[in-house]
């Protein structure tokens, strides 16, 4: 399956934005236009900022979050800042009630643009993870309240993202596709056709999310034609605010985006519950992440209220997922050992007899050391018939897995 974290899902007990926000934005005199590089790794991107003037950070850059989000808190401890307001929030299972706090006057440089006196949200305790869950080293999100000012531009072949200044801004060639959006607490909306059936066709209203390493996430009690496909399996679907989003992964037949369609797609389904889906998530029935988007040159239009889309070399990329069955988790100082977290009943990997806490030791005679968790994630999306070879650690036992990658739906 598509692997571990895919959606960071922030609800806050808010029904208005961060007050106290001042818009002080330094751009070098004279410049239209600020490009920013990033590093796209496991499906999701990750760009390099100085926090405060002090301390150099790692953030995932996420066209979903609404505020920029350190997870950290003892960097702003080291700081001696002024947790000014406490904020309950809900946990990705959506009922465990956690706590981030209100920071004001801190300065991020990003590049060439330097935000002064921003106020960004603290989480109380590392719910996040990213490092265990998703094998990478970051410390936060940068949301669309440090962006949104700008026409935004991901190009996913450069791994650059642009800021470009509205007022000299003109919108792009003839190679774009243009695609209208909504913008709704400066997050972009788009209707989409999903197409379960050759007699089922729903339009539903979708968030366009650079936060998530999924292709598309739906929720089922979100649209009264929503429903599972014939053919799907249980699983955690990714990591959220303190603990594992439930769910099921499945394919869809048809998602059409604008004049562009994708057929055969890995999709994730999630219940939610309505009232939280209502309040904190605009009425929206799923999200397309990065597996879709990263398919495409992606322009964004605030301002205006319009997408932009010119596809790239990956866009007829077929969709691939786990063929193992297997959930693995990064631990370690340079996030190279993994243990197992869970496998799906009857998968490959269950059948073999892995258990959870099983730490891996090697993978087809390799060193698991060698890999990073994306890596792994690559070797168990092999076709179906693949041969993996696995040492595995059970306490103070060395047991020697085979397993045959094969198709789950």
């Amino acid at each position: 399956m598509k692997r571990l974290i895919h959606a960071f899902i922030l609800f806050l007990t808010l029904s208005a934005p961060l007050h106290g926000q001042i818009l002080d934005m330094e751009i070098q005199r004279g410049l239209r236009r600020i490009d920013i590089p990033f590093d796209y790794i496991n499906g999701f991107i990750v760009v390099n900022l100085t926090f405060d003037g002090v301390f150099p950070l790692r953030f995932i850059f996420d066209t979903g979050a609404e505020h920029t989000i350190l997870s950290k808190r003892e960097i702003t401890d080291l700081l001696k800042a002024d947790y000014r307001r406490r904020f309950p929030i809900v946990g990705a299972d959506l009922s465990k009630e956690l706590y981030a706090y209100l920071v004001q006057g801190i300065e991020l440089k990003v590049g060439n643009i330097i935000a002064k006196n921003r106020s960004i949200l603290v989480l109380e305790e590392d719910y996040f993870r990213f490092e265990e869950y998703a094998g990478i080293d970051v410390q936060g999100i940068l949301g669309s309240d440090f962006f949104r000012r700008f026409v935004l531009k991901i190009n996913y072949s450069r791994h650059t993202i642009s800021l470009y200044d509205p007022q000299y801004w003109a919108p792009p060639g003839q190679n774009y596709m243009k695609v209208p959006i909504e913008i709704t607490r400066n997050k972009p909306y788009v209707k989409a056709k999903v197409q379960f059936h050759r007699d089922t066709s729903l339009q539903l209203r979708l968030l366009l999310d650079s936060g998530a390493s999924l292709a598309l996430l739906l929720h089922t009690d979100t649209h009264p034609g929503l429903e599972l496909p014939e053919r799907v399996i249980p699983s955690n679907l990714g990591a959220g605010l303190g603990g594992y989003i439930q769910g099921y992964m499945g394919r869809i037949d048809e998602l059409g985006l604008g004049p562009f369609t994708f057929r055969e797609v890995i999709s994730q389904f999630q219940e939610v519950s309505l009232f939280v889906d209502t309040v904190y998530s605009s009425r929206r029935n799923g999200i397309i992440g990065n597996d879709i988007l990263s398919r495409f040159t992606v322009i964004i239009d605030y301002i205006h209220e319009k997408a932009y889309f010119e596809p790239n070399k990956t866009y007829n990329d077929a969709f691939e997922y786990d063929r193992s069955g297997l959930f693995l988790a990064a631990t370690g100082p340079s996030l190279n050992d993994y243990v197992v977290y869970g496998t799906i009943p009857g998968s490959p990997a269950a059948t073999a007899g892995i258990l959870p806490g099983d730490e891996v030791t090697s993978i087809n005679c390799w060193p698991a050391s060698f890999f990073s968790l994306e890596g792994l994630t690559r070797k168990f999306q092999k076709k179906p018939g693949t041969k993996v070879r696995l040492k595995v650690k059970r306490g103070n036992k060395r047991i020697k897995m085979v397993f045959y990658l094969r198709d789950l739906i």
